[in-house]
């Protein structure tokens, strides 16, 4: 893969070795970088190609909001989302609102983290976001987070223009 010994006696492919003087082997000084920098461009284009895939995959509009972002954990959270039409998803698995507490009651056991985080479009209205979040805390999520997109306005009397 990278550096070699090379023969003094020239370029002949044979197999008979000289036994008489003349100066022993001579580090090769080249050494190829090709194969180095053909993995490297490879895994460039796997990141590129997954790095967007890694957001939910749930579509909704988020409404707008003055508020910083949350501290990243290390366990992956878990995602709630009720999009446009009323449908409800965790993670990207749909299910019905019936089903709701009793799915997330399973998932709960099985996680160390309460934390939540709750994806609702804009337009679905303010009773259907209040009833997914009492049934995310009868389901034992206790620490709930609304994910909102940045850029909303300030609603601290301060003119943005």
């Amino acid at each position: 893969m990278g550096g070699g010994v090379m023969k003094p006696g020239g370029g002949g492919g044979g197999r008979r070795r000289r036994r008489h003087g003349g100066g022993g082997a001579q580090p090769m000084a080249e050494i190829n970088v090709t194969p180095m920098v053909d993995v490297m461009l490879v895994l460039l284009i796997i990141f590129m190609v997954a790095a967007p895939l890694l957001t939910v995959g749930v579509p909704v509009e988020l409404p707008k909001t003055a508020a910083t972002a949350l501290p990243s954990e290390a366990e992956e959270p878990l995602t709630v989302t009720i999009t446009a039409d009323g449908l409800v998803t965790i993670q990207t698995t749909e299910v019905p609102m019936d089903d709701l507490v009793n799915r997330l009651r399973a998932i709960a056991t099985e996680r160390a983290d309460d934390r939540i985080f709750l994806r609702a479009d804009g337009a679905v209205p303010y009773q259907t976001v209040a009833q997914v979040m009492g049934a995310l805390n009868r389901g034992g999520f206790s620490s709930i987070g609304l994910v909102t997109d940045a850029g909303g306005p300030a609603m601290d009397g301060a003119s943005d223009g």
